[in-house]
């Protein structure tokens, strides 16, 4: 997969709505035209274990881009460098 294009890229972002970082990664994915699957970890009562045991990572957010764990925002910046 080199490019990444909106048709055929799946993405979920683990969020929080007091999280500044996933907010920058939502407003980068929705300029490039990307949509997404967003679960908020709170109101979907998701503790920090379960997701890192769905994501690898424990922190908000955690985003995964056809089904594969990328990590946090700074980490889809840098997939998105290699991949577009």
């Amino acid at each position: 997969m080199n490019n990444l294009t909106p048709e055929s890229t799946e993405i979920t972002i683990y969020s929080a709505t007091w999280c500044g970082p996933c907010k920058m990664a939502k407003k980068f994915l929705t300029e490039n035209g990307f949509s997404f699957n967003d679960i908020d970890i709170e109101e979907n009562n998701i503790t920090r274990e379960e997701m890192a045991a769905m994501t690898k990572g424990t922190t908000v957010p955690q985003i995964i881009i056809n089904d594969i764990p990328i990590g946090g925002f700074e980490d889809l910046l840098q997939y998105f460098q290699k991949h577009s």
